[in-house]
């Protein structure tokens, strides 16, 4: 009897060790699913960082090299529509950011959307999964810039110009702006303040995806 015992214990143990193995590869490998995890989830912050600078950028920049006293109202209709954005310096903005997050970032722009692609300059890591420490992280992103305003109707025409208080000309007519949560902006073309300022109340950007 004590032989077959000691047999017995011999045929286990092979097949403990074996399971020991499987459990502790298993362990490991769920490891490296976190990291994995952990890598894209980075990718995918980066991403829509890249993105919503990229949207930001555009908005921003929206007055910058204009001037608002030629604006006519069919002008002033078509930005606050959204239709005069320049994204050329936008994806410049999503690359530097995507940087800044250790990552490359491309960028494709069809206004007012922003799309960016993140690839992460950090890998998953060597791990007991082959080719691991070759996989990098991949996001996606795209964020919009959507309108928040409207041009108020035109006031009745007044029967002369307002003189201006130096008496060099006449005061423009201030522009007046609804916006859909209820506030007005008047906006004074020869005194409009910061432009980025003006362009962040008449317009949001957000991630769409």
């Amino acid at each position: 009897m004590p032989v077959v015992a000691s047999r017995d214990r011999g045929q286990v143990f092979p097949f403990y060790i074996a399971m020991v193995t499987c459990l502790l590869f298993a362990a490991l490998a769920f490891v490296v699913v976190g990291m994995a995890g952990a890598t894209r989830s980075g990718a995918q912050g980066a991403a829509d960082a890249a993105a919503l600078a990229a949207a930001r950028e555009a908005r921003d920049n929206v007055f910058v090299g204009r001037d608002l006293l030629t604006l006519t109202p069919d002008l002033w209709e078509e930005i606050l529509r959204g239709d005069r954005f320049d994204g050329r310096g936008a994806c410049a903005k999503a690359r530097d950011f995507a940087v800044s997050n250790d990552a490359t970032a491309a960028c494709d722009f069809d206004i007012p959307e922003f799309k960016v692609t993140v690839t992460t300059d950090d890998t998953v890591g060597e791990s007991v999964i082959p080719g691991s420490e070759t996989m990098h992280g991949h996001a996606t992103a795209t964020a919009l810039i959507e309108p928040s305003c409207s041009l108020k109707p035109a006031p009745a025409p007044t029967p002369s110009p307002t003189p201006s208080p130096g008496g060099g000309g006449t005061v423009p007519d201030p522009v007046g702006i609804e916006c859909r949560d209820g506030g007005v902006i008047t906006v004074d073309p020869s005194n409009p303040g910061s432009l980025s300022k003006l362009a962040r109340k008449l317009f949001s950007v957000r991630l769409v995806d």
